[in-house]
C-alpha cells in the first residue's frame, strides 16, 4: 500500500487547497500551485532522458526515468518526475503497459495504464465534439467549408486499422453530408498536442480557436472558432489540463500528464506539468518517447522553444539487447552473449551522442541493465563512453530501484552542475520550411538529402500562403531506424529521407511532415496484450504490463 496522495503533496510543498484528489492514491493540482511556488523557491534543474533506436519491445525508457528520479532521492536531493500518461492502443497492443516495471513504478500504474483520471477521454471528446460541429454545420450549410476539403478527422484512443479511412454521412437525406474521412488515434490528435503545450487556460483557448478545420469558398482557411464550440471544447478539457500527481513504488512525486506519440506527434508529456515538477523539486526528471532522433528533437525544439525551458543534461538509455539488435543479430538471439554484436552496434548510439550533441548539453549515457547481460557486454558499452569522454553508468533500476541508479543519479548531478548555456534548436524558426527539414534528416538521421513529393511541396505552399511558413517542424517518422526505412538498423548513411506530404497544425502551432509509411492510427500487432488482460475475482486487472 502507497502513501495517501495528500501527503507526498505536502512533502513536495503543494498546498492541501491546490489538490483535487481522485481517490487516496492519485489527484489534480490546480496551476495556482505554479504561483504559490514560485514565491518560495527558484525552479529546479531539467534533465531530459532519452535513448538510442529501441528494439520493438522497447528499452526501459520510462523505468530508467523513474529509477533515476528514486536515485536522486537516495543520494538526498529533492527530485521529482513529468512522464506522459499511456495511450490504451499501446497498452492493449503491442508494447502493454508504459508505466515503468519492477522495482521503478509509477503507482497506482494499472489505473494510469487504463482510465487515470479521464484526461484521455475528455481529449477525445473535445476532438470529437469539432467533428461533429464542422458535420453539423455541412448539413445545415451555416458555414463556408468545402466537404471535400475538410482537413479534421475524428479520434480514438485504440489501435484500429479499419479506421483510417471512412465514408459518413451515408443513409439517405437527414443522415449528413456523405463524405471521406478517417480517425487518428487521440495520442496523435491536435487536441492532445494544444493541451501538453498550453502554459494556461486561455493559451489553451487561443490555440483551440486557431485549429485549421479545412477550407472554404476559393481556398479560405477555415478555423475552428467558426463553428462557434471552442468554448465548449475549452469546457470539456477546464479538468484534463490539470497536472496529475501521482508517486514511485519509493513514494517519489511524479507529475503525469499528456501523452503524444513521438513517431507522429511531438512526444512529450504536458508544459504544465513539467513546470509544476521544477517548481518543486530540486531536479525535475522528464522524458521525450522513442529515441533522440525523434523525441529529442521535438522536446528542444518544439517543447523547450514554446516554453522556454532549458534542459540542465540529457540522459541517453541504451540497452544491451538493442546494441546487438544494431550489430546484426537476429531478435530471438539478442538474449545470447555476444560482446562482438555489441561493439558493431555502437554506431547506432554514437549517431545519437552526434545528434545529441547538437544542443550543447552535458550527456551521460544510461545503460538499462537486464538480468541476461554480462559483464563483458556492459564493459563494452562503458569503455566506448570512456573513449569519448562521455560519463555512463550502468543501471540495475528494474531489479533494485533507486539503489540501482545511484551511480547514474550521482554523474547526472555533476552533470548538471556545469554552467547554464542558452537553449539552442537546431534551426531559426524564419528559415523555409523546406530548410528547416533538411537540417532535421542531416543533423538528427544522417540522411544524404531530402526528397518532398509534389504532395508535400503543394501543402508547403499552402503553408506559405496562410502565413504558416515560420512554424517548426513536427516529424512524423518511424521509430525503428534513424532512417524513414524501418528496416536500416544501425546507422544508416547514403539514404534520401522522402517526405511524402505536410499538414497544418495551426493550434499547435507547427507542420508535421510525413515520411515512411507512418500513419496516424496505428493497428493491432497478431497477438495484442489485449489477449493476456483479465479481471479477477477479487474485481483485480491482471496481466498488464
Amino acid at each position: 500500500m502507497f502513501r495517501p496522495i495528500t501527503e507526498v503533496a505536502h512533502e513536495l510543498g503543494v498546498a492541501t487547497e491546490n489538490l483535487e484528489p481522485y481517490g487516496r492514491d492519485k489527484a489534480k493540482v490546480r496551476l495556482a500551485a505554479l504561483e504559490q511556488a514560485a514565491g518560495l523557491r527558484p525552479p529546479g534543474k531539467l534533465i531530459l532522458v532519452s535513448a538510442i533506436t529501441p528494439t520493438p519491445a522497447g528499452e526501459g525508457k520510462t523505468t530508467t526515468s523513474i529509477g533515476l528520479a528514486q536515485g536522486l532521492g537516495r543520494i538526498g536531493k529533492r527530485a521529482a518526475l513529468a512522464l506522459r500518461q499511456p495511450s490504451m492502443g499501446p497498452v492493449f497492443g503491442r508494447k502493454g503497459g508504459a508505466t515503468g516495471g519492477g522495482a521503478s513504478k509509477v503507482e497506482p500504474s494499472n489505473t494510469i495504464n487504463l482510465q487515470f483520471t479521464g484526461d484521455f477521454h475528455a481529449i477525445t471528446a473535445a476532438h470529437n465534439l469539432l467533428a461533429a460541429a464542422i458535420d453539423n454545420a455541412l448539413h445545415f450549410r451555416s458555414l463556408d467549408l468545402d466537404p471535400r476539403r475538410v482537413t479534421w478527422k475524428r479520434a480514438l484512443d485504440m489501435n484500429d486499422r479499419a479506421l483510417r479511412r471512412v465514408v459518413i454521412g451515408l443513409g439517405g437525406p437527414g443522415q449528413g453530408v456523405p463524405r471521406e474521412t478517417g480517425f487518428d488515434i487521440t495520442a496523435a490528435s491536435e487536441v492532445m498536442a494544444i493541451l501538453c503545450l498550453a502554459d494556461s487556460p486561455a493559451d489553451l483557448r487561443t490555440r483551440l480557436e486557431r485549429i485549421l478545420i479545412g477550407s472554404g469558398k476559393g481556398g479560405r482557411p477555415v478555423l475552428a472558432r467558426e463553428t462557434g464550440v471552442v468554448g465548449s471544447m475549452a469546457a470539456i478539457l477546464a479538468e484534463a489540463l490539470l497536472p496529475n500527481l501521482v508517486q514511485t513504488t519509493e513514494s517519489t512525486p511524479a507529475f503525469i500528464h499528456g501523452g503524444p506519440f513521438a513517431n507522429i506527434a511531438h512526444g512529450c508529456n504536458s508544459v504544465l506539468a513539467t513546470r509544476m515538477a521544477l517548481a518543486h523539486a530540486d531536479y525535475a526528471v522528464t522524458e521525450a518517447g522513442f529515441a533522440f532522433d525523434l523525441g529529442g528533437e521535438k522536446f528542444f525544439d518544439l517543447k523547450c522553444r514554446t516554453a522556454g525551458l532549458n534542459p540542465a543534461a540529457i540522459v541517453l538509455v541504451a540497452t544491451v539487447r538493442a546494441l546487438k539488435m544494431h550489430g546484426g543479430s537476429a531478435l530471438d538471439a539478442l538474449k545470447d552473449s555476444d560482446p562482438r554484436a555489441v561493439e558493431r552496434g555502437l554506431v547506432n548510439l554514437a549517431a545519437h551522442l552526434d545528434a545529441a550533441a547538437h544542443f550543447g548539453k552535458p550527456i551521460v549515457v544510461a545503460v538499462n541493465r537486464f538480468a541476461s547481460d554480462t559483464d563483458e557486454e556492459i564493459g563494452v558499452v562503458v569503455d566506448y563512453c570512456g573513449s569519448r569522454g562521455v560519463p555512463c553508468a550502468p543501471a540495475d533500476v528494474f531489479g533494485a530501484g533507486g539503489a540501482g541508479a545511484i551511480d547514474l543519479a550521482e554523474r547526472v548531478v555533476t552533470a548538471a552542475a556545469a554552467p547554464e548555456t542558452p537553449l539552442a534548436p537546431l534551426y531559426p524558426l524564419d528559415w523555409p520550411p523546406e530548410q528547416k527539414i533538411e537540417r532535421i534528416a542531416g543533423a538528427m538521421y544522417g540522411a544524404a538529402g531530402v526528397l518532398i513529393t509534389p504532395t508535400a511541396q503543394a501543402q508547403l505552399r499552402k503553408a506559405a500562403t496562410l502565413g504558416y511558413a515560420d512554424l517548426p517542424i513536427c516529424m512524423a517518422k518511424t521509430q525503428d531506424s534513424l532512417s524513414d526505412n524501418p528496416k536500416l538498423r544501425g546507422r544508416p548513411t547514403g539514404f534520401t529521407l522522402t517526405v511524402r506530404d505536410v499538414e497544418i497544425a495551426a493550434g499547435a502551432g507547427f507542420l508535421v511532415a510525413l515520411t515512411g509509411d507512418i500513419v496516424r492510427m496505428p493497428g493491432l500487432p497478431e497477438r495484442p496484450a489485449a489477449l493476456r488482460i483479465d479481471v479477477d475475482q477479487e474485481g483485480r486487472v491482471v496481466g498488464l504490463q
